[in-house]
């Protein structure tokens, strides 16, 4: 049930085909104790999530190219492929609750489904499932701010720790419901700006707020600041330039 991939095929075998679905890769050698004792647990594995994970092998000794681009020092080496790039791996003969456990990290859950399916009902079905699922509560917490609802938004959000993207949000429902845009043009008008898609004169009006927020004002829009440079990646042109605005505004 394993495919046998070469240093000429692991493009299409392995990078490309991670895109779809996520792929394990077993770095072996016929000569590999430990390699043929993995392989049974491997397969297991594999074929229990039959369609949602595939399993590729690759022989070291054959490909020792492959091997030394992806670091390989020890087999058996395992490495699991999403949309391109190792997003785990492990080295060894490990138990089958242990490969179990690997699998499970990588194949998308039911949660990790119902999120990639957008509507409002799939969100909120994903995060009865998981409510700590950051892109379910980002997605849905969204549609209820958009729908004016920052109570509802707040309440869905509030359960997702380590996501600057969801923390934005969450932020951006805590002054909404303070009222603090009242009293701030500027604040307001930035958070029009960002409901409305236009995150340039978002951060611009967010920014010329800083200057006179009172300090709990100033932290929730810098809050709400860093969850759009996170939106729009760390190397987005207005991300990097008003990270260096905020950090000169704040210190």
């Amino acid at each position: 049930m394993a495919v046998d991939a070469t240093t000429a095929t692991f493009e299409q075998d392995v990078i490309e085909r991670s895109r779809d679905v996520p792929v394990v890769v077993d770095f072996w050698a016929a000569w590999c104790g430990p390699c043929r004792a993995l392989t049974p647990a491997l397969e297991r594995a594999a074929g229990e999530r039959r369609g949602k994970v595939e399993l590729v092998k690759v022989d070291v000794d054959a490909n020792q190219e492959l091997a030394a681009r992806y670091g390989v020092q020890g087999i058996p080496a395992v490495k699991a492929f999403k949309d391109g790039d190792v997003a785990d791996e492990f080295v060894g003969a490990i138990p089958q609750a242990e490969v179990e456990r690997f699998f499970d990290r990588i194949v998308p859950s039911e949660a990790d489904a119902l999120a990639a399916e957008g509507d409002e009902q799939s969100l909120r079905r994903a995060i009865e499932l998981d409510p700590s699922h950051a892109p379910a509560a980002t997605e849905l917490g969204r549609i209820l701010l958009e729908r004016g609802e920052p109570q509802a938004a707040l309440d869905v959000l509030q359960n997702v720790t380590g996501d600057f993207g969801a923390a934005g949000l969450a932020a951006r429902a805590k002054l909404s419901l303070s009222g603090a845009a009242d009293d701030l043009p500027d604040l307001h008008a930035g958070l029009d700006a960002l409901a409305a898609g236009d995150a340039e004169h978002g951060l611009e009006r967010l920014e010329a707020a800083l200057g006179v927020a009172q300090d709990d004002t100033r932290d929730l829009i810098r809050q709400v600041m860093v969850g759009v440079f996170a939106e729009l990646g760390n190397d987005h042109p207005l991300a990097r330039e008003y990270r260096r605005k905020l950090a000169a505004a704040l210190y």
